[in-house]
């Protein structure tokens, strides 16, 4: 009897569970992490978790099962969206890898664009003839812009700053493309290949919006840090949302 009810309140402690654990991730990585829409999202889902643990007794059986369908959806749609961006169509021969801008601290990229920059040392490495171009303007809490953070995380790291374009004065991911494309139409007037990196929760907008400013890209995907996936996914997916809406799915 006593397993019995067990398994009937382990819903309950799991709702809770998550609704505790997603709303101390959001406090932790607000100490570390610029805020952005994914904080908000999250801290809703998390409150959301609580109260369903806590009044679950109260709730009938359809709204238990409209409750799990609520979680299957974002679930899949954002299996979607990490299964695209850790897919790589690259095949090393582009002209050039356009890094797309994240946040900066006063000096240091963060952790997102260390991992994409790291992504693009390893592309460098095996296409020695591409040249890069580092986007990104001067950010909240930066003091110098995301460009040239990555320019010289790049440098560090031993590529020349002759193979190294900067674009700064970018403000998002839209912006990174349309003013990244106009340096690139000068620099190859003939026409060019371009690599995108960027986080994998983000490839699949990215390329999309690259393809939507004219540009012929292939994506490939760095690493997200584990403790911000809920943040970044669930942000990634209402910017996705908005763009199918306002955009269509083409």
């Amino acid at each position: 009897m006593k397993h019995c009810n067990l398994a009937k309140k382990l819903p309950q402690f799991a709702a809770l569970a998550i609704g505790i654990i997603l709303l101390l991730n959001v406090i932790i990585e607000a100490t570390v992490s610029s805020f952005h829409l994914g904080f908000r999202l999250q801290a809703l889902a998390a409150v959301a978790f609580i109260l369903y643990g806590i009044f679950f007794g109260r709730f009938s059986k359809k709204a238990h099962i409209a409750a799990g369908l609520a979680c299957v959806i974002p679930i899949c749609f954002a299996l979607f969206l990490g299964a695209y961006g850790n897919r790589s169509n690259v095949d090393y021969t582009e002209d050039v890898v356009i890094v797309l801008g994240a946040g900066v601290r006063g000096e240091t990229v963060s952790r997102h664009l260390a991992n994409r920059l790291d992504r693009t040392l390893e592309y460098l490495a095996s296409n020695p003839n591409a040249v890069v171009i580092v986007t990104g303007g001067l950010g909240n809490n930066a003091i110098i812009t995301e460009a040239e953070a990555s320019k010289r995380y790049l440098v560090a790291r031993g590529i020349t700053a002759e193979r190294i374009l900067l674009e700064d004065q970018s403000t998002s991911t839209y912006e990174n493309l349309v003013f990244a494309k106009e340096i690139l139409d000068e620099h190859f007037p003939y026409g060019f290949r371009a690599v995108v990196v960027s986080n994998d929760f983000h490839i699949y907008r990215a390329v999309r919006t690259a393809q939507r400013v004219g540009l012929t890209v292939s994506g490939s995907g760095a690493q997200t840090p584990r403790s911000t996936l809920p943040l970044n996914y669930l942000r990634e997916m209402s910017a996705v949302a908005h763009m199918w809406v306002t955009q269509g799915f083409q």
